[in-house]
């Protein structure tokens, strides 16, 4: 690609989990590069996709990874947690064992990742409302309850995608900023004991993947 899609502030690494056959695969392919495959293969391993956005005047570059859901690939995944600063964590509206087991993935979200993580939970496949066994109140309740941002979604005919990775990307960033705030704060305060050249980290520079909340 052209060095304008390089060009960019930050670096937010995004892990999709949640069991196999939940559409993690389509939802990425949607937000990253509008598709929607109907005959998508179970993900071997990790993949992952890139798309950049504007989120207040700053330019973010999401790296979202999409992990399988089969157990025999849990190992092999695991290590891709490390590095994220969010999570959208995906079940099926219209099968309530997908549903069943958030909990399950939640908990080894939270044993691998930080915890500052963003997490989101996801209800795809909307598009087939009529075959609903989860209801949305019943998902949203349990968000509420755990601290996670909720959406439901169709990566079908894309109801809600655009607004789930931009609503979790925007909140990983007012993290970054006000961890950036802080920071600054308490670099004003020990400026008497420091020298300027510790507490003056290069502002202008590039972000490496990936910020650490």
């Amino acid at each position: 690609m052209g060095s304008a899609e390089e060009d960019y502030n930050f670096v937010f690494k995004v892990v999709l989990i949640g069991e196999s056959g939940v559409g993690k695969t389509n939802l990425l392919s949607r937000f990253t590069r509008n598709e929607f495959n109907h005959d998508s293969r179970t993900t071997i391993g990790v993949e992952f996709s890139t798309r950049t956005i504007l989120v207040g005047d700053a330019v973010v570059k999401a790296q979202i990874w999409d992990t399988a859901g089969l157990e025999r690939y849990r190992a092999i995944t695991s290590a891709y947690y490390r590095g994220a600063v969010g999570a959208l964590v995906v079940f099926d509206i219209t099968k309530h064992q997908t549903y069943n087991v958030v909990d399950r993935w939640l908990k080894e979200l939270y044993d691998h990742a930080e915890a500052s993580i963003v997490v989101m939970l996801v209800g795809n496949k909307t598009d087939l409302a009529q075959a609903r066994e989860v209801p949305m109140e019943e998902a949203k309740m349990f968000a509420d309850n755990n601290g996670l941002l909720f959406v439901e979604t169709s990566a079908l005919d894309s109801t809600n995608v655009e607004q789930a990775f931009e609503t979790i990307l925007k909140e990983i960033f007012h993290k970054v900023q006000k961890q950036k705030q802080r920071s600054s704060q308490s670099n004003t305060v020990s400026l008497a004991n420091e020298s300027l050249e510790s507490a003056a980290p290069a502002q202008t520079e590039k972000r490496p993947c990936c910020v650490a909340l």
